[in-house]
């Protein structure tokens, strides 16, 4: 456990336990190590194969013709990772030359280290960084969060009789993490969100700065159109429950421990999304499955098409990595996708209903 994360004896609120274990620029999980793929602890749907980053493009450039085509259209990937996806996008959109003519390109991402890993990665011109939404240039947008909102640090509160507690973490002498509570006032809370948070629940997973974040991304859609195409593991019950846990080595350990060495992340309550979005009065949102997105997009289709030029063995692992993306008992089903977009823009691909 690295200590400095943690200043001793110090109760701090879960959310600011998981930042400091996450992002702090000497000793959080993401500043020192580089957490994708075999050599790290997870893989993510663009490094199991690139057909799914390539369906996003194609699903973008679908987006873009739905509203007109118009010559200027900005796409914003948050949280790039290690680049992966925004290679392929890029591939992907130099096939057609009137939509990369208009398409301005924009990654947003926290870590430093995972930000020089992608300018290394992609080395593009028609890439830039962006650290505030507001520098993005004018025009129709289209924000891009694979597996972004899970990674940003959440509160915790349970609820004991008619009472309302916090969860915070505590750094014993012992150099051991425990987890405390303390009494809230929830209304005060809601007052704040402006959003009744605690109806009808007794757990509460929520993120303060997932609110400001979508916030700020649905105003930008509704000056400028477009949408936020949100795909992240997750549940959509009215009712939360606990999801919080850590990832080391690609098998799930316990939250307090292996401090700054493991990646914490909660599973996205998409009915708590959609709510919250739901107050902007000309947005609209659609919600469907990892499963039911990729397949309408074509993506075995796709992969038929290329596994015609390839030996058995490549086409066998190409088809293996596929069902890992849509096998309902993988992330065929754990995954949504979830598009928030203008009322005006009829626009349902991928999204179609059965």
């Amino acid at each position: 456990m690295q200590i400095c994360l943690f200043p001793e004896s110090k109760k701090v609120p879960i959310d600011k336990f998981i930042s400091n274990a996450l992002y702090d620029k000497n000793f959080g999980y993401y500043s020192k190590k580089i957490p994708f793929g075999k050599n790290g602890d997870f893989i993510t749907s663009p490094g199991i194969t690139s057909l799914f980053s390539e369906s996003i493009a194609l699903w973008v450039i679908s987006l873009w013709m739905s509203i007109g085509k118009p010559k200027t259209f900005n796409v914003v990937e948050l949280g790039p990772g290690n680049g992966q996806m925004c290679k392929t996008l890029l591939f992907t959109f130099k096939k057609f030359p009137i939509f990369f003519k208009a398409v301005n390109i924009f990654l947003y991402e926290k870590s430093k280290t995972l930000e020089n890993l992608q300018k290394n990665n992609l080395n593009d011109k028609k890439v830039k960084w962006v650290k505030n939404f507001n520098k993005i240039k004018k025009g129709p947008i289209i924000f891009l969060g694979n597996e972004f909102f899970d990674a940003i640090p959440i509160k915790q509160f349970f609820k004991k009789k008619e009472d309302w507690f916090e969860r915070f973490v505590e750094l014993k002498k012992q150099k051991k993490a425990e987890f405390k509570e303390q009494k809230i006032n929830i209304k005060k809370i809601e007052k704040n969100l402006n959003f009744e948070i605690s109806k009808n629940q007794d757990i509460i997973e929520y993120s303060p700065n997932t609110f400001s974040y979508l916030k700020s991304i649905c105003k930008k859609i509704q000056i400028n159109d477009g949408g936020i195409l949100i795909i992240d593991y997750g549940y959509l019950n009215s009712k939360m429950y606990e999801t919080l846990q850590a990832v080391n080595n690609h098998k799930y350990s316990d939250v307090l421990e292996n401090i700054g060495d493991s990646d914490i992340t909660y599973n996205i309550n998409f009915d708590l999304f959609k709510k919250f979005t739901d107050k902007f009065s000309n947005l609209n949102s659609v919600i469907t499955n990892q499963k039911k997105f990729l397949t309408s997009m074509g993506i075995l289709q796709r992969a038929e098409i290329i596994s015609q030029n390839i030996p058995f063995s490549k086409k066998t692992d190409l088809f293996y990595r596929i069902r890992r993306l849509i096998d309902e008992k993988q992330m065929g089903e754990l995954f949504k996708v979830m598009l928030i977009k203008n009322k005006k823009n009829k626009f349902k691909t991928g999204f179609q209903i059965d």
